[in-house]
């Protein structure tokens, strides 16, 4: 299939039922649906507000989505420059192998050069070998000596009550 019909475009407000359709799908590539706490609502609420740090692309196929990449900015005070940091980035199974998760990381470093970012970065799942494979195949470098940290929930909330 060319790439020429392959199309990328910023997520509006209009496509939280679309976002939220390929958040559930990873989550059930990832073995985690249950954990999916999002709505369209929240969707909305959180991506699309005023006020919000995040963003959203959408990865259409001659004007169907096939695929998303939701992003934020973050900071490196080593190298004194903002981040690119890729929150989640999917494409439909029946869609993979024609080029579309190539070109949302292509749009995303573009993204992130135009922004004068240092870095852009994401995390993968350890038993993920496809996406990791893909992934090494573009140059991403594994970040091995590093070890992701996470508070949520009640830890959360017990912590910052302590």
């Amino acid at each position: 299939m060319p790439k020429a019909n392959i199309q990328i475009r910023p997520a509006t407000i209009s496509d939280a039922s679309i976002l939220l359709h390929f958040i559930k799908e990873l989550a059930i590539y990832e073995n985690a649906e249950h954990e999916v706490l999002a709505t369209t609502a929240s969707i909305e609420a959180n991506i699309f507000s005023d006020n919000s740090h995040v963003h959203a692309l959408i990865c259409e196929l001659d004007g169907q989505a096939i695929g998303i990449a939701i992003y934020f900015f973050n900071y490196s005070t080593w190298l004194s420059k903002p981040g690119l940091y890729l929150e989640d980035l999917y494409v439909s199974a029946a869609h993979r192998g024609i080029g579309a998760g190539k070109m949302l990381l292509q749009q995303m470093a573009n993204i992130a050069i135009d922004k004068g970012c240092g870095r852009f970065e994401w995390s993968c799942l350890d038993w993920n070998q496809p996406s990791r494979d893909f992934y090494e195949s573009i140059g991403a470098i594994a970040q091995s000596e590093w070890i992701g940290y996470r508070m949520s929930g009640d830890t959360l909330i017990n912590f910052a009550k302590a």
